[in-house]
């Protein structure tokens, strides 16, 4: 288990299908077991279709309802409906680039190149867009959940010597 101190997280699975109920959500589920049993208390995973607007508010809400961590899934890719991203930045103050670039390091498929997944902070709550797959959100996870609890420490105003060896 990484985390001793328990961070507020949600989980935002973007997709019209599974927000129109014609295919179930199983990256939603499986990004909050993997957050949970690594010490995140997950409030929600909730879903929301392919929309810009409609996923800029699911994420205002979730940092709006004290969240920490919001971790959306989906979306990230080159379809047009994929707008996760655009999402993100609509409502984000800063991007942190390292996220990405480390996800797309990690990931055991050739198509992460192909990823837009990005992170950024709004207050003091951290983003984390994940692809929709649930093989493609929990590697991609594993591969920052380390940096997360730092990350999440230093938006709160921790101070910067306090990080993880």
């Amino acid at each position: 288990m990484i985390r001793q101190t328990m961070i507020q997280a949600r989980v935002i699975t973007c997709s019209d299908g599974a927000f129109h109920g014609s295919r179930v959500d199983k990256s939603g589920p499986a990004v909050r077991a993997l957050l949970e049993g690594n010490g995140y208390a997950v409030d929600l995973v909730t879903v929301v279709p392919d929309d810009v607007d409609e996923i800029a508010t699911a994420i205002e809400n979730a940092v709006g309802d004290g969240a920490r961590l919001v971790v959306t899934t989906g979306g990230t890719g080159l379809a047009p409906r994929d707008v996760t991203p655009e999402a993100t930045m609509r409502v984000a103050e800063r991007v942190v680039p390292g996220f990405g670039e480390v996800m797309r390091a990690k990931s055991t498929t050739k198509m992460a190149a192909l990823s837009r997944a990005i992170a950024a902070t709004r207050g003091g709550s951290l983003i984390v867009n994940l692809p929709g797959s649930v093989n493609g959100a929990t590697e991609c996870l594993n591969a920052v959940l380390e940096l997360i609890p730092h990350a999440v420490e230093l938006l709160a105003g921790g101070r910067v010597e306090q990080h993880p060896g």
